[in-house]
């Protein structure tokens, strides 16, 4: 299609009257500030792969290597996330509810069990705003980001609430969470978080660390939120101004009445500020039934047997007691179309890894093998929309698999085709603008195409031993730009195997920053 498309301007160019090649080579043209980024002796050993396509005429404006696979990393969630939307809607909703398993006497006993039902709702948290809205900051706090203000038990605590509204106030029996529906299983592969149908705070815990007033000095620590499941011996000391920063925790080692007890120990240098810690939880689900267990107690609610952290075996001989007459408390999430911005915007891991297993759970109702059965589905959308598929290889939802490889090309049309939908405002609005907020926040803010690109980004970096460098086997770029002109193209960028110091922010600084650049190019750049 390239070749296609340089005829056709070779073409008009002669009929101009015109120099060959003129347009190509100004220096206000695509090519030629696409051509200088990639010229930078950073990306001396990398590898590109760009399109632009003009949505309007469907003709690629600039390819280079847009027919080779790539290493997406994140950029992968588009289709993650449009696969999502476009099979349970933007209005779906999540509904988590909490069941007894037997009568309530006149003295408020229950005379069984209380059973919180996980749905896979990735927002039992403090995201939910009062406006029904979710709620995130631009570095997610799974990302070691700062935490959302507010209480991270909010919705597990309004479970409670609503329990002792039915007049509950003693449990023969256990507080379980049935999570039937999907067990704890797999650690995502880019932050290690638990997968799980039931996700409290995105089940991580928010750790803060803040240098004392000298060296030596022992450092300030925080968790969030707060719970007795969780016992953190703090070590750490306030190092001199110039050390590095070095946190590190011990492996959870288990109390008799079944909490956890975690050192962390480490080096904050002075005058540093307040630093963020993301720890990842072991058990989603034993972690939500001590919370839960907690929030009753904390209503006044008395709950026997004491052990906290029981998890049933079975679940099946419960589930003749999910029914309305049943149903002591209910959460309601934001709609979907919401959860799709968060997972879009922050390049949220844990959502997003969720995705086939929405599809396999919720679309095909596959519990014995929600992963294989939600690719089918997502692979059925996707042959639907009439894509070439040779184009596209997937393995999960977030992007962290070696096996996750997409053409420029491919990721183009896969964005073309989403124009033409109904839904598309949801994943338009849900893309991170440049410059402006998300994962592009940082990126590009000064330049004349800030604001007017919206896109996913994507970051894959391994360690490289051998040389004590950071070695980035793939950056991404994929979206839309809305040009200076009015034209909208869509467009993916790859970068891949590039070689950097072994800094956090290196992969941002150069790679981001660069294919930022080459995306707003598009913006005010002449086009063919």
């Amino acid at each position: 299609m390239r070749n296609a498309g340089i005829r056709i301007v070779f073409a008009v160019l002669l009929l101009a009257g015109c120099a060959a090649g003129t347009l190509a080579q100004a220096p206000d043209s695509l090519d030629s500030r696409i051509q200088k980024v990639m010229a930078r002796a950073e990306f001396a050993r990398s590898n590109f792969g760009i399109e632009f396509y003009d949505l309007e005429t469907g003709k690629v404006v600039y390819a280079l290597n847009a027919d080779k696979l790539f290493v997406p990393a994140s950029t992968t969630k588009l289709l993650t996330e449009g696969a999502v939307l476009a099979k349970l809607g933007p209005d779906y909703r999540f509904h988590t509810n909490v069941y007894r398993t037997g009568p309530v006497d006149k003295k408020g006993t229950l005379k069984g069990n209380l059973i919180l039902v996980a749905s896979g709702d990735p927002n039992l948290s403090n995201r939910i705003q009062p406006d029904g809205t979710l709620g995130f900051v631009d570095e997610d706090h799974s990302y070691n980001g700062p935490a959302l203000p507010g209480d991270p038990l909010a919705v597990i605590k309004d479970f409670a609430t609503q329990v002792a509204a039915k007049g509950i106030r003693k449990i023969e029996g256990h507080a379980y969470v049935d999570t039937s529906l999907m067990p704890d299983g797999e650690h995502e592969g880019g932050t290690g978080v638990t997968m799980s149908s039931i996700i409290v705070n995105d089940n991580i815990l928010d750790l803060t660390a803040k240098p004392g007033e000298k060296v030596g000095d022992p450092v300030a620590f925080g968790v969030s939120p707060q719970t007795s499941y969780f016992h953190f011996v703090n070590a750490m000391t306030t190092g001199a101004a110039e050390s590095k920063l070095l946190l590190d925790t011990t492996e959870p080692a288990g109390r008799p009445d079944g909490s956890w007890e975690i050192t962390i120990t480490g080096n904050v240098p002075l005058g540093s500020g307040l630093h963020t810690i993301t720890f990842q939880i072991p058990s989603p689900t034993q972690f939500a039934i001590w919370v839960l267990r907690e929030a009753l107690q904390a209503k006044g609610i008395e709950i026997k047997p004491k052990k906290s952290s029981a998890i049933a075996k079975d679940y099946s001989s419960f589930q003749r007691f999910y029914t309305p007459e049943n149903q002591v408390a209910e959460h309601v999430s934001p709609p979907l179309s919401e959860e799709i911005k968060i997972t879009l915007k922050v390049s949220q891991n844990l959502h997003a890894g969720m995705g086939p297993y929405f599809l396999g759970l919720l679309v095909a109702e596959n519990p014995k093998d929600p992963l294989a059965a939600g690719f089918k589905i997502e692979h059925a959308f996707l042959t639907e929309a009439k894509l070439d598929l040779s184009g596209a290889s997937q393995a999960d939802g977030a992007g962290g698999d070696w096996a996750d490889l997409f053409s420029p090309d491919f990721m183009c049309h896969y964005l073309a085709y989403w124009k033409t939908r109904p839904d598309f405002p949801v994943l338009f609005n849900g893309l991170p603008v440049l410059g402006k907020d998300g994962t592009l926040a940082k990126i590009q803010k000064d330049n004349p195409g800030a604001g007017h690109v919206f896109a996913k980004t994507g970051t894959f970096a391994a360690e490289d031993k051998l040389n004590s460098r950071l070695m980035l086997n793939g950056k991404g770029l994929a979206g839309y730009v809305q040009t200076k002109a009015g034209k909208t193209l869509a467009f993916a960028a790859y970068v891949n195997h590039v070689s950097m110091p072994a800094d956090p922010e290196s992969a941002q600084k150069i790679a981001g920053q660069a294919l930022g650049e080459i995306a707003a190019a598009a913006y005010d750049a002449l086009l063919p």
